[in-house]
């Protein structure tokens, strides 16, 4: 098994040493490649720098970053680091903060997966949440080398993936915990935080008017069955996902107002 890992904390970030951990315990460090961005790109989303060019850059072997962002360094990985031994499987992470609930549509760590599947290429996404129960700790990241091995190896051996046009992946967020507080893994849906949206704080300097982007308090929980909520009580969150946004559900209803 061939893996790609990728991040959008950059190429010298700690939770991107956690996720190689990870994969060379699940294919031996010969067949793990790191394709990752040069510098941070939290909350870019699925860009892409299609109007400008990217630079790769060979750190060692198997080992590069790119100055673009999660996507692109899927792309680099897919179309030139590994086009003559593509990856069977790429992996995002771990990211320093969760993307749970509303962060997921923000996030470039889901972004690189969200790339990979386009081409036909299982991913899954990780991330690291943090609290009161972690942040202090000498390895903030204690839960996710726990389960991390185990979480990605059981889904990449008996989950589903291949399944219609726009195919599965995975979301897995590490609860706010050290490691021996996890409880286990349970399988949910994306929740929703009420009062925790983006917002601007504006500073003035001078003439001149900044904007900084803000975020609201994430241990806002979720209801049952969700990710934060699982997050947030010691369990692994594990949701499948799709890029597809269509709501399938309302179509009959939408072709109502049109007949």
């Amino acid at each position: 098994m061939r893996i790609l890992i990728t991040n959008d904390d950059g190429i010298g970030a700690e939770g991107l040493t956690v996720l190689h951990e990870i994969a060379c315990a699940i294919a031996g460090e010969d067949n793990v490649w790191t394709v990752a961005p040069a510098y941070e790109q939290s909350g870019v989303g699925h860009c892409i720098s299609y109007s400008n060019p990217v630079q790769l850059i060979k750190h060692s072997e198997r080992r590069y970053s790119v100055t673009g962002s999660p996507a692109d360094c899927v792309l680099a990985g897919l179309f030139e680091v590994m086009k003559d031994c593509p990856p069977d499987i790429v992996l995002s992470g771990v990211n320093r903060g969760n993307n749970a609930a509303d962060n997921t549509l923000y996030s470039g760590t889901i972004g690189a997966c969200m790339e990979a599947v386009l081409h036909h290429v299982k991913s899954i996404a990780l991330s690291q949440y943090y609290g009161p129960k972690n942040r202090d700790l000498d390895d903030t990241f204690e839960a996710s080398r726990k389960a991390g091995v185990e979480v990605v190896r059981k889904l990449i051996e008996e989950a589903p993936w291949h399944e219609g046009p726009y195919e599965l992946f995975y979301n897995v967020n590490f609860p706010p915990c050290s490691g021996a507080e996890v409880k286990g893994i349970k399988a949910v849906t994306q929740g929703w935080r009420e009062n925790v949206e983006f917002s601007v704080a504006p500073h003035d300097v001078g003439m001149k008017k900044f904007l900084f982007i803000q975020g609201g308090p994430q241990d806002q929980p979720t209801a049952p069955g969700t990710d934060v909520h699982a997050n947030l009580n010691d369990f692994v969150s594990v949701t499948p996902m799709r890029v597809d946004l269509t709501a399938h559900e309302k179509m009959g209803q939408i072709q109502e107002i049109f007949d």
